[in-house]
């Protein structure tokens, strides 16, 4: 019998055979059995353990992982003569019967694998569509430019802002694609964490392809749109990243059933937080909402310090305004210190008349009361047109103090050169005198040899 079951066992009969036999052979018996029987048995026994692991092995390579087979534990199913437990309870198959897995899965697997192959194929043809478009309008720009309109016309504006357009689109559509292919990584290793996934040639392959991407000729619209419509193009912002911020809070807070979890919600708190005020009603639950929030606070911050430029730019007056405006107030200024130094002379005038006439002494003291204070308005209008002055002077200051050092610079150049070029012509001057004094000497002691041939 033990031959038969061995030969069996070899050729890879069913491991359902082997298993009742053990589970007879596993209920035990007593210990008043004879000693003989027991070393057969145990003898028997280290066989059967033998087999029934070759045979779990064999079944488990015809298998290839597409049924799943309760597996027998052949050392606790066979524990006598010393093992702690007398009775193993395992559920055993019936012999030759195998469990087939549930036929629903695979096909829901099936079905989602095919909807994200066709959904990767979808948006390989608009992520190329995308990128020819953007390079189709590349090419437009660079070649008809020079012809047909000036770089920074309504026209260059369309063109640039459908290029960043469609650069934009694109990058969305890789980002999409690339979630479609670990999703499908997913259903193909039997749903595991998507961070499994996330290995770092793959981080590096999509940063490198996003940053290829990304790359095409930034144009001046931003610049212009800052310049000419400041406040139009800071509201639009501040709405846009409104509704964005409140929508990625939405989308963190929804997980967990939060009350920001609804747009309402998530509207009121973002804004609260864009405004730096935060009453506590409403805060975010998740690690996810808190970095938004705070993310939120960081661009009211900044959003505000350009709102004030913008209205200070807005409402403060340029330079010739300045000047203009500077320029009528000291001439109103003038015309009241002119009135006030009349009305200082009137007040001089009627006093000493007053003194002459001997009139009445409150006369007197009121005459002196009018000119002290016309004095005091005299004084006041002076110094005030003083302050205007100085105050127009110190905006001029610095510009005309630039102007007057390069006049001055430019003129210490001028007369350096001068100078090197005087000293350089005195040079040559004396060079030719010393020239000339030595001719002068030669030509003397030759005519005084000639004339007295006996000085020599």
């Amino acid at each position: 019998m033990s031959d038969k079951r061995e030969t069996g066992l070899v050729h890879g009969a069913p491991i359902g055979l082997c298993l009742p036999q053990l589970g007879r052979e596993a209920k035990g018996t007593p210990d008043r059995q004879k000693p003989a029987e027991n070393d057969d048995r145990e003898s028997g026994t280290g066989d059967r353990r033998l087999l029934c692991a070759l045979e779990m092995e064999l079944t488990n390579c015809s298998m290839h992982g597409d049924s799943k087979v309760d597996c027998v534990n052949c050392d606790g199913l066979i524990s006598r003569n010393g093992g702690d437990s007398a009775e193993v309870s395992v559920p055993l198959t019936l012999p030759g019967k195998r469990i087939t897995p549930m036929e629903g899965d695979n096909l829901y697997r099936l079905r989602d694998r095919k909807f994200l192959l066709e959904d990767k194929k979808r948006l390989c043809a608009l992520a190329l569509g995308t990128a020819l478009l953007g390079i189709v309008l590349m090419i437009i720009h660079a070649e008809i430019c020079p012809s047909f309109y000036e770089p920074g016309s309504n026209i260059a504006l369309f063109i640039n802002c459908s290029i960043s357009l469609s650069t934009g689109c694109l990058l969305i559509l890789i980002i999409a694609f690339h979630y479609k292919d670990i999703r499908l990584f997913i259903i193909d290793h039997n749903q595991v964490d998507w961070r499994i996934a996330m290995t770092s040639h793959r981080v590096l392959v999509i940063t490198l392809e996003l940053l290829v991407c990304a790359i095409h000729p930034v144009g001046t619209y931003w610049e212009v749109l800052m310049n000419k419509y400041p406040a139009r193009t800071l509201l639009a912002f501040i709405l846009l990243f409104w509704l964005t911020a409140s929508w990625m809070l939405t989308l963190c807070e929804r997980q967990i059933q939060a009350s920001t979890g609804h747009m309402e919600k998530a509207l009121w708190l973002i804004a609260i937080t864009f405004l730096t005020v935060g009453y506590g009603d409403e805060a975010p639950k998740t690690c996810c909402g808190k970095a938004v929030c705070l993310f939120t606070g960081v661009m009211g911050v900044a959003c505000t310090a350009m709102l004030v430029a913008v209205v200070t730019k807005k409402l403060a007056l340029n330079k010739g305004e300045k000047h203009v405006h500077f320029f009528m107030l000291d001439i109103q200024i003038s015309k009241r210190i002119r009135h006030a130094a009349a009305n200082v002379l009137r007040e001089c005038w009627l006093l000493h008349r007053t003194n002459l006439t001997k009139g009445n002494r409150s006369e007197h003291r009121r005459h002196q009361r009018c000119l002290l204070e016309a004095i005091r308005v005299f004084r006041h209008l002076r110094l005030k047109q003083r302050k205007l002055r100085d105050y127009a002077n110190e905006m001029v200051d610095l510009p005309k103090m630039q102007m007057i050092m390069c006049d001055l610079s430019a003129n210490w150049n001028n007369s350096y050169r001068e100078l090197e070029q005087r000293i350089l012509s005195m040079e040559q001057k004396l060079e030719e005198l010393s020239l000339c004094f030595q001719q002068t000497s030669e030509l003397l002691s030759q005519v005084l040899r000639n004339r007295n041939p006996e000085i020599r």
